[in-house]
């Protein structure tokens, strides 16, 4: 089955507008109006605070940095790509993410299914037409489960973060870049070239990507046989991928078909970013209608 999407006409570079008299909130696409503060009364993704919580950060990219190698990618993927931990659905998976805290951002600290719910309610209420797009953001954090005893209990540096390509030079817009002298792949002289190992336009697909909770889901979506379209497998593959779609790194390693999806990923990520708050959302009350996209892009029952 494919499913048609009307590309967006818009330029590559993300702007928040301002609402005019109120120095505290910006306005999304249609409408949706989020806190320009973080949970902890912070702007968004600033890594440079001074406190406990950006502390622990910059600790988790140190340790992130050091161990992500092309090889550890590689070793990864090989072992999950199985998909041999479990079956269960869509939905069963979002209610373990209660078990979730994600130590890597630095703007929230609550259970990860109230930030599916928060980014799933503001696109749904800007981009009302594209359920397809309502259903990418519930699910695209659920390969965070990584943490979880039943798949191995990987370490947080393994899971979660800033996502970037291995067996290329480490771009210097990577959150913390400094870190990455002490990674192995450093003075590997097939990787610290611009391209690396690969070809310029090659596609992201064929690019090994820092191992983690969105590249898994991925793999979980596309091998569970899902109907959404190529531009939702993008985002959930890439929306960690801030050096791509924040700084324009890597652009020279993208596809044609990766620059249209990207466009959607840039729209995405204004609500994953801004949608983080203290808000809560009544997961009975909007259930029923995830529940029917679930059942119209995916199988009663997935392999994880």
């Amino acid at each position: 089955m494919t499913i048609v999407i009307e590309q967006p006409e818009l330029d590559l570079q993300v702007e928040n507008k301002k609402i005019p008299n109120d120095e505290n909130e910006v306005v999304l696409d249609g409408g949706f109006k989020a806190p320009e503060i973080n949970a902890f009364g912070q702007c968004f993704r600033d890594y440079h605070i001074e406190n406990e919580r950006q502390k622990a950060v910059e600790e988790f990219y140190r340790v992130n940095h050091i161990n992500q190698t092309y090889d550890y990618v590689k070793k990864m993927r090989d072992e999950y790509e199985k998909l041999d931990k479990t079956e269960m659905s869509i939905w069963e998976c979002c209610e373990l993410l209660n078990e979730v805290v994600d130590d890597s951002d630095p703007d929230l600290d609550e259970p990860q299914i109230e930030h599916l719910l928060q980014t799933a309610e503001a696109i749904r209420k800007d981009h009302p037409n594209q359920d397809w797009l309502h259903l990418t953001a519930l699910i695209h954090d659920l390969g965070k489960v990584l943490l979880l005893p039943s798949w191995g209990q990987l370490a947080q540096w393994a899971v979660v973060g800033d996502t970037f390509p291995l067996g290329c030079a480490f771009d210097e817009s990577i959150v913390h870049h400094k870190y990455f002298k002490e990674n192995p792949d450093w003075k590997n002289p097939a990787y610290n070239t611009k391209n690396g190992i690969y070809q310029e336009g090659c596609g992201l697909e064929n690019v090994v990507m820092s191992w983690g909770h969105d590249d898994y889901m991925y793999l979980v979506a596309k091998e569970n046989g899902t109907t959404l379209p190529s531009a939702a497998l993008f985002i959930i593959r890439y929306h960690s991928f801030y050096p791509l779609h924040r700084a324009g790194a890597y652009t020279h390693l993208m596809n044609e078909e990766d620059k249209e999806n990207l466009k959607w990923l840039q729209i995405f990520n204004k609500y994953d970013l801004y949608s983080k708050s203290k808000v809560r959302i009544d997961v009975e009350k909007v259930k029923p209608y995830y529940l029917s996209l679930i059942e119209k892009y995916f199988p009663a029952k997935l392999k994880w």
